[in-house]
């Protein structure tokens, strides 16, 4: 079995903090034991405004936030999936909400693009345009490790089982989710989505979280969640505080499961999830 650890941030406009409590909650995750750590959306940054992400933007591979990242894995001899961080596009004008996965060596062995953007209106008064500062990302990302096989997303992609589905045929036995969902939609559908992603792939569900009253006014709902593949919570935290959440991992009863109810072999319909719209 494999301890993990889910991480509930309050990130604020101001990087140096939200940094020095990411790496006291990773401290502390692996003085825990856990192996694999999972840090929320926007861990590093809640800006004040969207295009303050230009001010901590960084290449792939090359940049003090990653460097750190890095560091931190390597000390403490974890697996880290580092939230999501804005890195340059390929549009010269547009970001891209990349999680980076670092093994216990401090490797950064994978990088998911978040594909898609949180454009929607809650209401009059709340609404959020993702695109206007990221462009999509268009490759899914399943990341082979000791633990087993790590499908990644990022919030807003939760309401899109196709995903999932995918990484699951393919062979996802975790699913890792950093999220910043919003206090409406949180409070509405979180566990519900999260409890389904979990079911109908028959795999462990990993969703760290933002949550709490942010210094740009915005709200998110939190609630850290780690499920197991028959759907039963095995963890979770519905204060707004900072805090992580653990819980163990059994591929062993995982694999029971899915050999019991065998619905990988009695699939009749299927996506043609290689191609991806634009």
């Amino acid at each position: 079995m494999t301890k993990i650890a889910a991480i509930q941030m309050c990130s604020t406009h101001d990087l140096k903090a939200n940094l020095a409590m990411a790496e006291s909650l990773i401290a502390t995750a692996a003085a825990n034991h856990a192996e694999l750590v999972v840090l929320p959306e926007n861990f590093a940054l809640m800006p004040l405004q969207p295009r303050d992400y230009h001010s901590i933007k960084e290449s792939v591979g090359n940049g003090k936030i990653q460097t750190r990242l890095a560091q931190l894995a390597k000390k403490h001899h974890i697996w880290l999936v580092a939230g999501t961080l804005p890195l340059k596009g390929n549009n010269g004008t547009k970001l891209r909400s990349a999680t980076l996965v670092f093994n216990a060596k401090g490797e950064c062995i994978a990088r998911y693009d978040k594909i898609h953007l949180f454009d929607v209106k809650l209401s009059d008064t709340e609404q959020y345009n993702e695109s206007d500062i990221y462009e999509p990302g268009n490759q899914l990302v399943l990341v082979d490790s000791p633990f087993g096989k790590i499908g990644l997303g990022v919030c807003y992609d939760i309401r899109f089982p196709e995903l999932f589905r995918f990484l699951w045929n393919k062979g996802a036995e975790i699913f890792a989710l950093p999220t910043a969902f919003t206090y409406k939609t949180g409070e509405a559908h979180w566990e519900t989505l999260a409890k389904s992603r979990a079911i109908e792939n028959f795999c462990y569900f990993i969703g760290a979280t933002q949550a709490g009253k942010h210094t740009n006014g915005r709200k998110t709902f939190g609630h850290p969640i780690i499920v197991e593949p028959w759907g039963n919570i095995i963890a979770e935290e519905k204060s707004p505080i900072p805090c992580i959440i653990y819980a163990d991992t059994d591929l062993k009863k995982l694999h029971q499961i899915r050999n019991s109810m065998p619905t990988y072999d009695h699939q009749k319909i299927f996506f043609d999830v290689g191609r991806l719209s634009t």
